[in-house]
């Protein structure tokens, strides 16, 4: 968290070695790449509404789907959840009269825990991709984001650019934007349950690197922080978080709509300083 800004300006900001080839330094490492903007998703396109929103009120909770995830969503020290995500869903359940409930859930089944009515929304930093709004309604994009290489800061001279990291073995969580850039790019990768678990791999030697979000890397890598013999390199891609919801789901335009109001009034941006993702936010 103490040193979102370089991250986030320089993995948002600068991309693949494939693009126009611009280059920011970073606290720890180098970010090189393009500067391609992925594609976001304005909310529902359904024509039938699936009322989530009186459900959500008549059982008093809204039920999130989750993954441990700092700066997102991460357990304090009494075991409560807390994160920008999860007090973003705080608010916005409270804005519904209801409370939140956290459930986390595997990362790869989001959707079929959604279809089967076991949670009401993924919230969870969740990026955009074509599969995911296929998938389920999504929100407003709200936060920029990028996936990011992570490698131990004393080899991190050797990994700068995409093609110097095809023969090592990567630790990816399942289901994730990293897991599709380890396969787009055509790099050896082992799935795991999530992006935590990639960097504890990285940091016992099970694997060389891992691909994991640059908000994460942020609040995790790097001096001062639980990894601090790990360093980020190479910026894969550009993307956008969302929310997501049923298809039809009545909760997406309100959340969009909870989104505006929490932005126009500033609780948004203090929500987002609070866990030092300002400078990825997305105005509303």
């Amino acid at each position: 968290m103490k040193k979102f800004l370089t991250v986030i300006l320089a993995a948002a900001m600068c991309f693949s070695m494939a693009g126009c080839g611009s280059t920011m330094k970073s606290e720890t490492g180098t970010i090189t790449g393009n500067t391609d903007e992925a594609e976001t998703d304005g909310g529902s396109d359904s024509a039938a509404t699936v009322e989530d929103k009186k459900k959500v009120q008549d059982a008093g909770k809204l039920v999130v789907g989750i993954t441990d995830f700092e700066p997102m969503d991460y357990k304090d020290e009494n075991g409560n959840w807390i994160g920008f995500d999860a007090d973003m869903a705080n608010e916005f359940a409270k804005s519904l009269g209801v409370e939140a409930e956290f459930v986390e859930i595997e990362w790869d089944n989001k959707a079929l825990e959604l279809d089967a009515g076991n949670i009401d929304c993924v919230w969870n930093g969740m990026t955009l991709t074509d599969e995911v709004k296929s998938a389920m309604d999504c929100s407003n994009a709200y936060c920029n984001n990028a996936q990011i290489v992570i490698v131990p800061s004393d080899k991190a001279d050797q990994y700068q650019t995409v093609d110097s990291l095809k023969d090592l073995n990567f630790a990816v969580e399942v289901g994730s934007a990293g897991e599709q850039q380890a396969q787009e790019n055509g790099l050896n990768f082992t799935s795991v349950q999530n992006q935590a678990n990639a960097l504890m791999e990285v940091a016992a030697g099970t694997s060389d690197a891992a691909i994991i979000d640059s908000l994460m890397a942020a609040a995790m890598v790097g001096e001062g922080t639980s990894y601090d013999k790990l360093t980020y390199t190479v910026g894969l891609n550009s993307e956008e978080y969302g929310v997501g919801f049923r298809k039809g789901s009545d909760l997406t335009a309100a959340l969009n709509e909870f989104f505006k109001s929490s932005y126009a009034d500033g609780s948004m941006q203090k929500t987002a300083e609070k866990y030092g993702v300002q400078a990825a936010l997305i105005a509303q």
